[in-house]
């Protein structure tokens, strides 16, 4: 009952946000929509940085069991990617509203840590020590993150050209010299 209820606030959340153009989310606007009351919101999330955090987590979930189910690393990026194209009015909208510098934080922490997650998995970076890695995580993080914050139409018809380059960039580097 609690997951299905969390899935309730969060599906409203989404739409709210969608709805209202993002210029605010608030916990008043999510009780009403899903007709439950404040205390029950809470029970459920901290406040509304925990729920985008909690949404983050159960979408990326969801990707890694569809990538892995695919293929490898390059799969597994491009599953990233179309999940982060498939959520980006969400994140626009969520930019917008009053919760901007947290859901970046958010944002920020939540693809740090899957690619975090995806090395390990994969033992990467194994001749790294472990500040290495971190660095050169949150390197790729900032990158993709950059690439998405100004992501165009163009971006999503050559998809599967970039995806390859910047795993290309992430795995094997590429030579400025031919």
């Amino acid at each position: 009952m609690a997951a299905d209820m969390k899935e309730t606030i969060a599906k409203a959340a989404k739409a709210l946000l969608l709805e209202n153009g993002g210029s605010k989310l608030t916990v008043k606007d999510i009780v009403e929509k899903c007709q439950i009351t404040r205390q029950a919101f809470y029970y459920h999330f901290e406040d509304i940085p925990a729920l985008i955090r909690w949404i983050l987590e159960q979408d990326t979930e969801q990707v890694l069991l569809e990538a892995r189910a695919h293929g490898g690393g390059e799969v597994q990026l491009r599953y990233l990617f179309v999940m982060a194209i498939n959520g980006m009015s969400f994140m626009k909208k969520g930019m917008k509203s009053n919760y901007r510098e947290e859901l970046e934080q958010i944002l920020t922490q939540h693809i740090e840590g899957l690619f975090e997650r995806v090395c390990d998995e994969q033992n990467l970076y194994q001749n790294c020590t472990r500040f290495e890695v971190r660095l050169i995580l949150r390197y790729h993080s900032q990158a993709i993150l950059g690439l998405l914050r100004h992501w165009t139409e163009a971006d999503t018809k050559n998809l599967d050209q970039i995806v390859h380059i910047v795993f290309q960039l992430m795995t094997e580097g590429i030579s400025p010299l031919k």
